[in-house]
C-alpha cells in the first residue's frame, strides 16, 4: 500500500512550499493538486494553476511522486499540454504522474466559465486544431475524453504524430526529447462509469475513483467494492491482468473526513487494501469548510502509520 496526499492550489507559494516539502518529509509516496479553474465552494477564493504549482513542487522535493488530480479536456488541448507534460516529467526527473478525468459538464465551473460551451466555441476538430473541443449534453463528454487520452498517449510516444479525430487534430506534432520513463509517463485515469473505465483499462497505468455519493460510510465502502468489480471486468475485456494496473482510492468522496484522526486514517488504508486498492489519496486538512481538520493529525500519521507503508 502507498499513501498519497492532495494539497489544494489555494495557497500562495510562500505558504504552499512548506506543505509540499512536509508531504515528502512525512513519508507520503505521492502528492497531488487539483487541476481546475475553480472548484466548488472555493471558487470565489484564491486559486492557482496546477502546472506551475506542480513544477514548483518538483523543484522543492526530490523523492515524492507528483501530479494533478485530475487533468481534463474541459480547458486543455492535447498538443500544447503534451509539451507541458514533457517539461514536468523532465523537471521532476521522472517523478511526474498524470491524473486524467473526463471533467465536469453543465453546472461545473470549468464548463460554465466558458459560457457553457466547454471550450472556446470552435469545432476542435479538423476545422480549427488550436481551439478547445466543446462538449454538449448528449454524452459527447465521454467520447471527447477517450479521444483526448488517446491523443495524449500518441503525442507522448510518437514523434511527428498526425491525428484527425472528431474533437482534435494534430499535424506532425513533435515530442522530443520524449519522456524520462519509457514509453511515456504514467497515466492514472479517474473512472466510475463504463466508458471512462474502458479508457482506464486501455491507457491507464492506474485507475482512480472517489466511490459514489453515499450518506453513510458502509454504503460508500459497498460502492467501492462494486466499482472494483466493474473495473475487473473492464480489464478483462481489454485483456490486461489486474496486477498491471495500480488502483487508487481518492477519499474525497467519503461521507467522513479520512484524516479526521490517525486511527480513522489507518482504518481507511486497511479497508482499501482489503478491496484490492494499492494506493490511497487523502486531502490535506484545511482550517475550515471542506476537508476541515487539524494538521496535527499528519504528525501522528507520519509517526505511527506511514512507516509501515511503501514509498
Amino acid at each position: 500500500m502507498r499513501a498519497g496526499i492532495t494539497i489544494l492550489p489555494e495557497y500562495p507559494w510562500s505558504e504552499a512550499e512548506g506543505r509540499w516539502r512536509r508531504a515528502e518529509e512525512y513519508g507520503f509516496a505521492h502528492a497531488w493538486t487539483f487541476d481546475h479553474l475553480g472548484w466548488r465552494e472555493l471558487v470565489d477564493g484564491p486559486w492557482f494553476g496546477s502546472v506551475p504549482t506542480v513544477t514548483a513542487a518538483a523543484l522543492a522535493t526530490s523523492r515524492i511522486e507528483l501530479g494533478p488530480l485530475v487533468a481534463t479536456p474541459a480547458f486543455r488541448h492535447p498538443v500544447p499540454f503534451a509539451r507541458e507534460l514533457t517539461a514536468l516529467d523532465d523537471i521532476s526527473r521522472g517523478r511526474f504522474t498524470l491524473g486524467l478525468g473526463a471533467g465536469g459538464g453543465p453546472g461545473r465551473y470549468d464548463h460554465d466559465v466558458f459560457g457553457g460551451s466547454g471550450g472556446s466555441g470552435g469545432s476542435g476538430g479538423s476545422g480549427d486544431p488550436g481551439r478547445i473541443a466543446p462538449v454538449g449534453p448528449d454524452g459527447s463528454r465521454a467520447a471527447r475524453f477517450a479521444e483526448f487520452t488517446g491523443l495524449l498517449d500518441t503525442l507522448l510516444t510518437t514523434d511527428g504524430a498526425d491525428w484527425h479525430g472528431t474533437y482534435y487534430t494534430a499535424e506532425g506534432a513533435r515530442n522530443g526529447p520524449g519522456c524520462v520513463r519509457a514509453p511515456r509517463l504514467p497515466f492514472v485515469v479517474a473512472a466510475n462509469g463504463p466508458k471512462a473505465m474502458d479508457v482506464a483499462a486501455r491507457y491507464g497505468e492506474g485507475w482512480i475513483t472517489t466511490g459514489t455519493n453515499r450518506d453513510d460510510l458502509e454504503s460508500w465502502w459497498a460502492s467501492l467494492a462494486e466499482l472494483s468489480e466493474r473495473f475487473d471486468a473492464a480489464l478483462e475485456r481489454r485483456g490486461r491482468p489486474r496486477a498491471q494496473v495500480r488502483r487508487f482510492l481518492q477519499t474525497d468522496g467519503a461521507p467522513v473526513f479520512s484524516l479526521g484522526s490517525a486511527s480513522l486514517y489507518a482504518e481507511f488504508l486497511g479497508r482499501a487494501g482489503e478491496l484490492g486498492f494499492t494506493d490511497v489519496v487523502a486531502p490535506w486538512p484545511r482550517a475550515e469548510g471542506v476537508f476541515a481538520g487539524s494538521e496535527d493529525v499528519l504528525d501522528t500519521v507520519a509517526a505511527d502509520v506511514l512507516p509501515g507503508l511503501e514509498r
